[in-house]
């Protein structure tokens, strides 16, 4: 939108925004149904990976996805508040679990050790739907194996309190992209699946695989796969396109000519070799934008990439558009799944020598959201 002032043309600035594309979480709910036979749980932890829990979910389940998983009992209600009424799984639960809530909500509850699941029979006053969860390999949750039959007997103890219904691990090294990687975490989740059904739990639910191992190992498999990366476009083992679930846009807030020998940015680190044109985009490390960033770096404009000049700020980018003026207002797209001039996902983990999932889900708040 433009407005006129004697003759001249002003153009109006629209806010940052992280735009979700649904089409491309349906296409890649597909994309791995495709590779197994197992159900597909979408996992919309720390809000859909920036992305909107609720509309993720939405996408997700319209493409097939037959289970939900959150970090937090309590980020269920969100989903169901929504209308979303397929089974919801929380594992982790950083303050506790509520287990009325848990069980009000009909969310399972994934037990890692003996502690938590003593106290959530404690304090479960109707019953609960527990996953138990094994230590496959990671050492980072889940119950040691040395523990394991300790948490049977404390479960068939619990009985009318606690319901065991699902059995679960995490594959350490799924982004290996390699079977051979995954075979001792999928040999151990066997075995303790089959203490479970021993003990006299069942029918369970048994899963082991995120998106890299959904994407490249079968034997991992099980009942249901977990797709958290994967449903917004990230494939942690490199080895199957998934379909980019965001675009990032922002304004030219500032635009300029500068002569050569023109310093850039606090510090001056980018000296301007010859007369340039350089165009500030109204984003920075608030909201996201990695502060080391390679030369590499850069934005599309008017359907150009242009390099990223000078630090980053908190607040503002600079890039350099050479010999093409660009008009204040003009967009810039920081991030998107077209391809060509526009960034990637992938681009920006380079970038910044991280991974795409930082990428994303350290977009900030300043960032207005929308939805496609």
């Amino acid at each position: 939108m433009s407005a006129v002032i004697e003759g001249v043309a002003l153009s109006r600035l629209h806010a940052p925004t992280l735009t979700t594309l649904p089409t491309a979480v349906a296409a890649n709910v597909a994309r791995v149904r495709a590779s197994t036979r197992a159900a597909v749980m979408a996992v919309v932890k720390a809000d859909g990976y920036g992305l909107g829990a609720v509309p993720v979910a939405r996408a997700a389940v319209a493409a097939g996805a037959s289970w939900l998983g959150v970090t937090d009992a309590a980020d269920a209600v969100e989903l169901r508040e929504a209308g979303l009424t397929e089974p919801i799984l929380a594992w982790l639960n950083p303050s506790g679990v509520d287990a009325r809530l848990a069980h009000e909500h009909r969310v399972d509850i994934a037990v890692g050790s003996v502690e938590e699941l003593r106290q959530l029979a404690a304090d479960a006053a109707a019953p609960v739907r527990v996953h138990l969860h094994l230590d496959t390999g990671m050492a980072r949750g889940g119950c040691p194996v040395e523990d394991w039959a300790e948490l049977l007997r404390v479960a068939r103890s619990a009985r009318g309190r606690i319901e065991v219904t699902g059995v679960m691990g995490h594959l350490p090294r799924a982004d290996a992209g390699d079977p051979c990687a995954n075979a001792a975490a999928v040999q151990r989740l066997r075995q303790g699946r089959d203490a479970v059904l021993r003990a006299g739990f069942g029918p369970l639910t048994v899963h082991l695989a995120a998106t890299a191992g959904a994407l490249t190992d079968p034997a991992t498999h099980f009942d249901l796969v977990r797709i958290g990366a994967g449903l917004v476009g990230i494939d942690p083992s490199e080895t199957t396109a998934l379909a980019g679930a965001a675009r990032w846009t922002a304004s030219v807030v500032h635009s300029a000519r500068v002569p050569a020998g023109t310093a850039v940015g606090y510090g001056g680190d980018h000296v301007a070799e010859r007369a340039t044109h350089l165009s500030v985009i109204g984003v920075g490390y608030a909201d996201g934008v990695p502060r080391e960033l390679s030369p590499a770096a850069g934005v599309a404009i008017e359907g150009a990439r242009h390099p990223i000049v000078g630090r980053v700020s908190m607040d503002q980018i600079v890039v350099d558009t050479g010999d093409t003026a660009v008009p204040r207002g003009a967009e810039a797209v920081l991030l998107g799944p077209e391809g060509g001039a526009v960034p990637s996902l992938q681009d920006w983990a380079r970038w910044a020598g991280t991974i795409p999932h930082t990428i994303l889900t350290g977009i900030g708040p300043r960032v207005q959201r929308s939805i496609a």
